[in-house]
């Protein structure tokens, strides 16, 4: 390993231009005559759209033109779609309700657009705005996902009979309930996985641009996979065709997979600006965001796992509903499914498991995938019912599930997932051993002393990364392949390009990706570039989420360097007039094993393009590209403790300590990883503790639409964690990479609440366990 290469701690080579402001967003792009959109928004969360008048906001100042869904239909653009099919277990489709960029007949969420005024500032935009007058009828609301199953419920779309998307299945039914009839033990639980609103430090943005010359497209915006984007864009949204149409992803100040959609917002920014003929800017504010950009989580789910008298699980049963709010967003329908309950096995051997999941429509902002999508909700019941089942067995959490563990590999689960490697004992034995785990019982007496509630709780999480192969995802109804690209183009200087198809919002691609060329070829990370985020500069890609871009992104990029360190020691070889087979790479040179003969890599380069002398046949240049598709997902796991205090007379809970021990594979910056870690901790212990939308229920009002009201985790809320690594090797991809970006915030939420209620004795607390919750579940206790 070099000083920069794989393992090595490098600082991230981006971040001087994001920590001294020069970093380059969206809402920093500005191109002569740009007009500024601001959209017409609802304020029911369910009506139907009986007249728009615009006359008045027409007429003021600065105004170029006002448009809506009517203008859409006529132009032939698109309805958004959802791009993962899935089946009722009777074998019907879902029921993909129709959602247009610009509401023409309906809204059905508070924040759903109706019409986007462009005008020549941001401000007089916002105020003519306010002029439009929209003739609403408002019809009956519901935004609880049980309540909209009921009979009499408000129904959203003609299509869903009974809110009812689909009702799916997985697993052997029969089976499971038969291990549960036979159990020596139960465990039951009714849990909520509240719904969060994603909140990246940058909210989103886009700017359209028509070039009627050229009668080309340009897309400037705030997205985790722009090739995506303009696939959908083109190709099912007849916005632009594909050839003509450009999307760029610049700096993007995180994502969590919020900003993996192609949002109405896009669609019609670009729109607006062939119709006005104008290039057309959108920036979202903070309480817009909170109204529009996907939501994440929101299930309701009932449980049961089974026992033999040894303790081992027998059956794990699960039912589950999802609400995916008004309308269908882009991965909605895969997130409480293959996302979902095909993690249901955890780090367990359970040979029966059963879920049925069961979406629907409310209204609501739409619910999709966000940090961990689906592993989270999985998770969380899993480990909670773990922590339960132990107390109610009278037997040690850990050695509950100790005794459960799978200590065999490959292992195939009920519930399609076959995992490749684990050491689940070495992940665990490092957590307790970090967090004192036998030392507890004297530092609950500790506390008891001073008049606090001592608690501690556990969570051995697993989790899907790299999702794939293709094929497979296809036939389980993904619209799209989960591949990745890679081209590495070595310049006559010997400076080196990496253009990849996974695009960086925050997780140090420049720097890591940088490192397997230092590590491959012996040159300095300075001497590297990554290229990335824009579709006329790399061919195609899939993007950034579901924690990829090691385990595939990267995969492609090592592809591609073996072929170019191939062609490069066949032309270090005839230079140096030895076999290609003793040249090695070291340092930055290209050696004969075994002789002091050498090619400094740049002078390797250099041959390569002025082609005055390489091998007969061998074209000039050092170019190569790849694509990768794995074989199967990555397993990534690990086990988490906390460890509160509970103040009794107020309820406030304090994170006294937080271990977490993650086995990634192989890690190419332990520093960057460390961050990942302590990030998703982060969101993790802000949906545990502190996060969760609240709505009117009788009007559909989102009641949490600012910081005023939506709390998020601050400095204070959060502990120093101690974080560490075991390796097992991924043996799928060809650095052993399992990827690291989605564990923080799914392990971590069971773990604190297994720990508040161990410390107040209350079981029955669900998220966010605020100071009143924990002060009233406290009482109930007593």
């Amino acid at each position: 390993m070099g000083m920069e290469g794989i393992g090595a701690r490098v600082a991230r080579k981006e971040d001087k231009r994001f920590i001294t402001g020069k970093g380059k967003y969206t809402d920093d792009m500005v191109v002569p005559g740009m007009r500024h959109a601001h959209f017409v928004r609802s304020p029911h969360a369910h009506a139907k759209i009986k007249g728009i008048d615009t006359s008045a906001a027409e007429k003021m100042p600065g105004v170029i033109g006002i448009l809506n869904g009517a203008q859409l239909t006529e132009d032939a653009i698109g309805n958004i779609i959802c791009g993962w099919m899935i089946h009722s277990k009777d074998g019907s489709p879902m029921n993909m309700g129709v959602w247009r960029p610009l509401a023409q007949d309906t809204v059905r969420y508070v924040g759903d657009a109706v019409a986007v005024v462009i005008a020549d500032t941001k401000a007089q935009a916002r105020d003519a705005a306010e002029a439009v007058v929209v003739d609403y009828e408002p019809l009956p609301v519901v935004t609880s996902a049980v309540e909209a199953l009921k009979t009499g419920a408000p129904q959203l779309h003609e299509n869903a009979p009974g809110n009812l998307i689909y009702d799916w299945e997985i697993g052997d039914a029969a089976a499971t309930d038969a291990a549960i009839a036979a159990a020596a033990h139960v465990t039951e639980m009714k849990i909520i996985n509240n719904r969060l609103v994603p909140n990246p430090m940058e909210p989103r943005a886009a700017l359209g641009v028509y070039d009627e010359g050229e009668d080309h497209y340009t897309l400037w915006t705030t997205s985790q996979n722009p090739h995506v984007a303009r696939l959908v864009l083109s190709a099912f949204y007849n916005v632009a065709p594909e050839n003509k149409l450009r999307v760029i992803a610049p700096d993007v100040g995180g994502g969590f997979g919020s900003k993996i959609y192609i949002y109405p917002e896009e669609i019609v920014c670009l729109w607006a600006s062939k119709r006005t003929g104008v290039p057309v800017k959108w920036n979202c504010d903070r309480t817009e965001a909170f109204l529009t950009d996907a939501h994440g989580r929101d299930h309701v789910s009932t449980i049961k796992m089974a026992f033999d008298a040894d303790n081992r699980i027998t059956g794990f049963k699960v039912d589950t509903i999802a609400n995916l709010g008004a309308y269908m967003s882009l991965f909605s329908s895969s997130v409480p499914t293959y996302l979902y309950a095909t993690l249901l096995s955890g780090q367990y051997n359970i040979p029966a498991i059963h879920a049925n999941v069961r979406t629907v429509y409310t209204n609501t902002v739409p619910v999709d995938a966000y940090r961990g999508a689906g592993r989270p909700e999985a998770t969380y019941l899993l480990e909670r019912v773990m922590e339960t089942a132990a107390r109610e067995l009278g037997v040690s959490p850990a050695e509950l599930r100790r005794t459960n563990f799978i200590r065999e590999f490959p292992h195939q689960t009920p519930v399609i997932m076959c995992y490749d490697a684990g050491d689940y004992d070495a992940s665990m034995s490092a957590a307790m051993k970090a967090a004192d785990y036998d030392g507890f019982a004297a530092r609950k007496a500790e506390a008891k002393g001073r008049g606090k509630l001592r608690g501690i709780g556990m969570s051995c999480y697993i989790e899907a990364c790299g999702i794939a192969p293709s094929a497979a995802v296809g036939s389980l109804g993904a619209g799209v392949g989960l591949w990745e690209s890679a081209e590495v183009r070595v310049n006559a200087v010997g400076t080196v390009e990496v253009l990849t198809g996974s695009h960086s919002h925050g997780q140090g691609h420049e720097t890591t990706f940088a490192q397997l060329v230092a590590e491959r070829f012996g040159v300095g990370i300075d001497s590297v570039s990554i290229v990335h985020g824009d579709t006329d500069k790399v061919q195609m890609g899939m993007g950034t989420y579901g924690s990829r871009s090691g385990a595939v992104g990267m995969s492609a990029v090592v592809k591609a360097l073996d072929k170019v360190e191939a062609k490069a020691k066949k032309i270090a070889a005839h230079l140096m007039e030895a076999d290609e087979s003793d040249i090695v790479i070291e340092n930055g040179e290209l050696k004969v094993a075994g002789t002091d003969k050498s090619v400094p890599w740049f002078q390797m380069a250099l041959a390569a393009y002025t082609a005055h002398n390489l091998p007969e046949g061998m074209e000039p240049g050092l170019k190569e590209g790849a694509f990768y598709d794995p074989s199967n997902f990555t397993f990534p796991a690990g086990c988490y403790i906390c460890e509160v205090e509970v103040d009794p007379d107020t309820g406030v809970t304090e994170i006294v300590q937080f271990v977490a021990a993650d086995d990634f594979g192989k890690i190419i910056n332990p520093m960057i990883v460390e961050g990942q870690v302590h990030g998703g901790l982060a969101q993790g212990i802000g949906q545990a503790l502190l996060e969760g939308t609240h709505y009117d229920p009788e009007t559909g009002q989102l009641l949490t639409a600012s910081y005023m009201d939506y709390t998020m985790p601050r400095a204070d809320n959060l502990p120093s964690f101690k974080v560490s690594t075991t390796e097992t090797a991924c043996p799928g991809n060809p650095l052993g990479i399992k990827g690291c970006g989605e564990a923080g915030a799914i392990g971590s939420p069971p773990a604190l609440i297994n720990a508040i209620t161990d410390a107040i004795g209350n079981n029955d607390l669900t998220m966010p366990a605020t100071s009143e919750r924990v002060w009233a579940a406290i009482r109930a206790a007593q």
